[in-house]
């Protein structure tokens, strides 16, 4: 059984790294060694699982299935052994995490700053705003996001919730008084271009009809201080997490629109790629996030 493994794993080596020189190299073995291997478990199996020309390799049919098999079992071992051996120390290596600029501002950097505390010899890099094509590609470990997740190929954990808020400016509102829910349909509005309906919302009432919101923006922007700064500066209405424009509607700079009527809770969602099992330093970090993130 042992020989077999060690044959399986240099097929799934040579399919990885595309020829048998470079998967030798991997598993610091002969390029000789490497082609034994495989002809052993192709004997063994009594079917050719790999197709060799001048151009390279190329699977066969039972070697596509072979491959897809047994591929997720050795990255779910590799892991495994990873995660006893790190559970025995104390985290290391490097943490790579995205979030909205906004979010890791006020919450996120803060509770890393604490966590690294506990674990001094881990590093983190953190981008604002990074695409989750990076996560896709493993340039990043976990991306946190706000609101509704688009892309279901990817496996998240929701960390919490927050309301949102219509808000305008105190000055806005005196140009342009609103007398009903319908006039919101025809104000003129700023909206989020990451959304794709940002300007259509379902507001509710505990005792009233719901109104279904479906305005037609003029100004767009791509991040909440952006829109927020619009707003302040008297371009019109705009939705925004309530925790952003707490102290804006303290001062009474912003005045909530309608605040009878709520807007749906948006979720703060973790997400991590879904070819893998979660290493050990991000299963920690989410943990610890869901312990100490208090909007």
């Amino acid at each position: 059984m042992f020989n077999h493994l060690k044959q399986i794993q240099t097929f799934i080596a040579v399919v990885d790294c595309g020829s048998f020189t470079r998967a030798a190299e991997r598993l610091f073995i002969s390029k000789a060694m490497a082609s034994i291997h495989v002809k052993s478990l192709e004997d063994l199996l009594n079917i050719p699982l790999l197709i060799r020309n001048t151009r390279g390799i190329t699977l066969t049919e039972a070697g596509e299935t072979l491959y897809n098999d047994f591929q997720q079992i050795f990255l779910t071992i590799q892991t495994s052994l990873e995660n006893i051996s790190e559970s025995h120390r104390s985290l290391s290596g490097t943490l790579t995490i995205t979030s909205t600029a906004e979010f890791g501002e006020k919450y996120l950097l803060p509770l890393i700053a604490k966590f690294c505390e506990i674990h001094p010899a881990l590093n983190i890099n953190y981008f604002a705003d990074a695409s989750l094509n990076d996560l896709i590609s493993e340039r990043l470990d976990l991306a946190i996001r706000l609101g509704t997740l688009r892309d279901s190929t990817l496996k998240s954990r929701k960390l919490a919730s927050y309301p949102i808020v219509m808000v305008a400016s105190a000055q806005w509102l005196r140009d342009n008084p609103l007398h009903s829910l319908a006039d919101l349909n025809s104000a003129q509005w700023i909206a989020n271009s990451n959304l794709a309906t940002p300007t259509q919302w379902t507001l509710c009432h505990a005792e009233r009809e719901t109104f279904e919101l479906r305005a037609t923006a003029r100004f767009y922007a791509n991040s909440s201080s952006s829109i927020k700064a619009m707003v302040k500066s008297g371009l019109g209405i705009a939705i925004l997490p309530e925790w952003l424009v707490k102290t804006e509607r303290a001062t009474g700079e912003l005045v909530q629109l309608f605040p009878e009527y709520r807007l749906p809770q948006q979720d703060i969602t973790v997400v991590f790629a879904g070819d893998h099992r979660i290493r050990l330093k991000c299963r920690l970090f989410i943990d610890y996030l869901m312990q100490n993130l208090h909007l």
